[in-house]
């Protein structure tokens, strides 16, 4: 089964070593089937259960997955191999519109509100033992989501989407549990779930979200027990869930109230189509929101809200660790809130204009491409390698497909927060090379 690679060892620590060796030299490749805990336990002369903490070990590691009889195998893309490395670099002279990162130009300046910030602090310092939330963003933050709304529920903060979203994983699943993902989706989160022990069920999506039979399908035959979805500015898509998917979605989490459901909504300050938001259809359920594209990365700042019980669990479990976001941090970005230091209309119709001009811009060559909202567009191509050695060479540094997809077609992605209008047509034109033989298709 294993070829000539041997597993050894006598405790769960070494089991865990030596499969992880294999790994880490290519003698055990992703996919690959490792033996029954029963059979390999004989083999090592071992208790069975020293191999199944060994088990254990590797899949909260994210080293291999475990799908029920079918066994446990090598993950098809281990998290030592995250999905970030999947990266060319801009040529000299190029141009990168690869990175993801928002348009610096409109990003608010910070200064007047670490200034105002600091000058409070030199009069109460933040202490040990004061809340974790600091009260003036909780309200900022609440009333925020009452507008759009969200369902009724406290709120927690923490250092951006993701680390949130590992949070509401690991307080309520176990490793093992499946979770259905967006493919294609957010590469970061790829990498995560497998990473916390957990199996991705990659669920197909278009413009106007995850298709409400692929939700229903990962719940009754995958076994979901936890849905993300991305409600506007999908990373890579764009995709930006509608009035009419939400009722659908809704309707099919209906049926499944015990499964956990979570919600980014990273674009809220960035896109100016509405939220149509599906929490509360479930017992359990998160809403999550980073500042990070409308504010700025670095903040490392997200609101999030949900059920109580969810909610108590993350912060119950983040006092145990960092204890809390830092609060001079909450109150510099309640100071941005308050002083509404980012127009919304404005930063939307900036990435709009040339993310729809793109669009219209490829259509004209007759290349299909997505990008209903955010600042990113997503491009099918016939041959994602070749595609991208193409663009290089035409002076475009341009993210692979892979990093983002699981089952999904072979694509590009296209940020378009560094370009001008006027670069448009030279971008499409080499776009059109990369992608040229694509049938116009959806993605999904």
């Amino acid at each position: 089964m294993l070829g000539e690679y041997r597993i050894e060892g006598r405790r769960a620590s070494d089991i865990a070593a030596s499969v992880e060796r294999g790994v880490g030299t290519g003698a055990l490749e992703p996919g690959r089937l490792l033996p029954p805990m029963r059979e390999l336990a004989q083999a090592l002369g071992v208790n069975p259960n020293t191999v199944a903490a060994a088990y254990r070990t590797l899949r909260e590691r994210g080293v291999i997955e475990t799908d029920g009889r079918r066994g446990s195998r090598v993950r098809p893309r281990p998290a030592t191999t995250a999905r970030g490395s999947i990266r060319v670099d801009a040529p000299a002279g190029g141009r990168d519109v690869s990175n993801g990162s928002p348009d610096p130009a409109l990003l608010p300046p910070l200064g007047e509100a670490f200034a105002e910030v600091a000058r409070g602090y030199a009069e109460h310092p933040g202490l040990y033992g004061e809340a974790p939330v600091d009260e003036g963003f909780a309200r900022l933050a609440r009333a925020a989501f009452d507008t759009d709304g969200v369902p009724d529920g406290p709120i927690g903060v923490a250092s951006g989407s993701l680390d949130a979203v590992e949070r509401v994983l690991a307080a309520r699943l176990r490793p093992g549990d499946a979770v259905a993902v967006e493919d294609p989706g957010w590469g970061s989160l790829l990498d995560l779930v497998p990473a916390l022990g957990l199996r991705p069920v990659p669920v197909a999506v278009d413009d106007e979200g995850p298709l409400p039979d692929e939700v229903e399908r990962a719940i009754r035959q995958d076994g979901a027990r936890a849905v993300i979805v991305t409600d506007r500015a999908q990373n890579p898509t764009g995709a930006c869930v509608t009035a009419d998917r939400a009722r659908a979605l809704r309707r099919v989490l209906a049926t499944h109230p015990d499964v956990l459901l979570i919600e980014d909504d990273h674009g809220h300050g960035i896109v100016a189509q509405p939220l149509h938001p599906l929490a509360g259809v479930t017992d359990h359920w998160v809403l999550v929101r980073s500042v990070a594209k409308a504010y700025g990365p670095d903040l490392r700042i997200a609101a999030f809200t949900g059920d109580a019980e969810t909610v108590d669990r993350v912060l119950g479990r983040q006092q145990l660790g960092p204890g809390w976001v830092s609060r001079l941090l909450q109150r510099t970005v309640a100071h941005l809130w308050a002083a509404s230091a980012v127009d919304p209309a404005v930063v939307a119709r900036s990435y709009g204009n040339r993310r729809d001009a793109l669009v219209r811009a490829l259509a004209r060559r007759g290349v299909t491409a997505h990008g209903r909202s955010g600042m990113n567009v997503w491009i099918p191509v016939a041959d994602e390698t070749g595609a991208v050695a193409r663009l290089l060479s035409d002076g475009w540094a341009v993210a692979p497909g892979a990093r983002f997809r699981m089952n999904a077609g072979p694509a590009v992605r296209v940020t378009v927060s560094g370009l001008a209008v006027s670069d448009v047509e030279g971008l499409a034109d080499a776009l059109a090379r990369g992608a040229r033989g694509v049938p116009a298709r959806s993605y999904g």
